[in-house]
């Protein structure tokens, strides 16, 4: 009999997860059908493959929907992470396993009783991070208390960046996942982690002049800002009586003291809207930001708020966004400066069809074995293969299709709304990850606990 997997959306972090099940799709009995409210943009090799089949799906088409979930064996929505709930309840409804990468919400988290009632899995944050993240991180947090270890530190950082055979720009970055997602990071509340016993918050308005540095070896030196809430999975990973907690994101070095320019200006705010943006220049979208002079330049202005010298690499990062170019026009309409400043980022930071992106994760574990304080470090790079192909679809699909196949196939079955942090569920994943080209490397290194010389003030 065969099977039916349905892909709810097929953006960009889709390549490697359809490609995954029609590879699997003979010998699995399998048939992909794929629902996307733009089915036009999904590539010919998808399209014509004989066990796949690719239709129009609005998901606010409540009968479409449903027939769509109705008639599948199992399914996997790669939608924005806020219309998930959408096809979650129609999983309920028909009885379906439910798959996503993305962060539980609550209106998830209160589906968890039916779910259980009818013996499904409800399978989240199981992408990159989150999801690899979580499964690489419990492997060795399990390993140490397995041998009777204490956890006394753990941190973990992760970042989508460019590979360096395509890093062509000062900035040393492109986007390779939801540009919108960057430019609103670290808004919406202070940063929380543990240090050494005691709570630290870092406002918004500081987050990127508080960085720490790792070293990776054959890929040089990175750097990393905290993350919103790095106590979030204190309790899920069972670290509630670790000293230090702390999550971040992975930048090259001098990506953040940069971007704080931004922050700086008021171009990352998305709480109000700019009336007249439609046809206004680069250039007259960054003077709204600076003083009113009736004789200096906007360079100069900008120069002078932003104490900055003109052979300053801050100001060569400027210059290579076309900032102050009074030729190139925003085309949107009523929106946001962190819309209008997502825009003119994505006029220079999108990859061009022969560039690769570059996946880094790096894990931190200090724990205490017989006595003495050790550490292990780890670290994952995985490197893409074209604007198509890229790292970041890899880490992002692959383990979805992983689960969402042994979820099929009865391999993972205790039920409720829940994240890959079990032996049965992670053993299995990144097994078969490793055989893709996804795995860590680990180093034992002397326990240092949390370096405050790592952070810049």
């Amino acid at each position: 009999m065969v099977r039916t997997i349905l892909v709810v959306g097929a953006g960009k972090s889709t390549s490697y997860l359809l490609d995954y099940f029609l590879k699997k799709s003979d010998e699995e009995n399998l048939h992909l059908k794929i629902g996307d409210l733009h089915p036009e943009n999904i590539p010919d090799e998808f399209t014509q493959h004989p066990n796949c089949t690719v239709f129009h799906l609005d998901i606010f088409n409540e009968s479409d929907r449903k027939k769509a979930v109705s008639e599948a064996s199992i399914v996997v929505s790669m939608l924005p992470a806020h219309l998930h709930i959408n096809v979650a309840h129609d999983c309920v409804e028909f009885g379906k396993h439910f798959i996503t990468a993305s962060y539980i919400s609550e209106e998830l988290k209160a589906l968890d009783e039916k779910v259980k009632e009818k013996g499904l899995v409800f399978m989240n944050e199981i992408g990159l991070d989150p999801g690899i993240d979580h499964m690489s991180a419990m492997e060795v947090i399990d390993r140490i208390r397995d041998a009777g270890g204490k956890i006394l530190l753990f941190e973990s950082f992760t970042g989508g960046l460019v590979a360096p055979e395509s890093d062509t720009n000062l900035w040393h970055y492109k986007f390779t996942w939801n540009p919108r997602n960057v430019v609103l990071a670290g808004q919406g509340g202070a940063a929380k982690f543990i240090q050494e016993g005691t709570y630290k918050y870092i406002p918004y308005q500081k987050l990127f002049r508080r960085t720490e540095f790792m070293e990776i070896e054959g890929y040089g030196t990175f750097e990393a800002y905290a993350n919103r809430d790095s106590l979030k999975y204190r309790e899920a990973y069972g670290l509630q009586d670790a000293l230090t907690l702390f999550r971040g994101t992975i930048r090259r070095v001098g990506f953040s003291k940069a971007w704080q320019m931004f922050v700086i200006l008021g171009m990352t705010d998305d709480s109000y809207t700019i009336e007249n943006s439609e046809g206004m220049s680069y250039r007259e979208f960054v003077n709204l930001f600076l003083p009113y002079s009736p004789t200096d330049s906007v360079e100069l202005k900008m120069r002078y708020y932003l104490k900055i010298d003109q052979d300053d690499i801050m100001w060569g990062k400027l210059l290579e966004l076309n900032l102050f170019d009074d030729s190139k026009k925003i085309p949107l309409k009523n929106a946001t400066p962190a819309q209008i400043l997502q825009y003119i980022l994505e006029d220079s930071w999108t990859l061009k069809e022969h560039e690769k992106d570059m996946i880094v994760m790096y894990h931190k574990f200090g724990y205490e074995l017989d006595g003495k304080k050790k550490q292990i470090d780890a670290n994952m790079v995985v490197l893409g293969e074209n604007r198509t192909y890229t790292a970041m679809s890899k880490t992002v699909g692959l383990p979805v299709a992983i689960a969402t196949l042994q979820i099929l196939n009865g391999k993972i079955k205790t039920p409720g709304v829940q994240i890959p942090i079990s032996k049965q569920v992670y053993k299995p994943i990144l097994a078969e990850l490793h055989t893709h080209g996804i795995e860590f490397k680990e180093y034992e290194v002397p326990y240092l606990g949390y370096n405050p010389d790592s952070v810049a003030s």
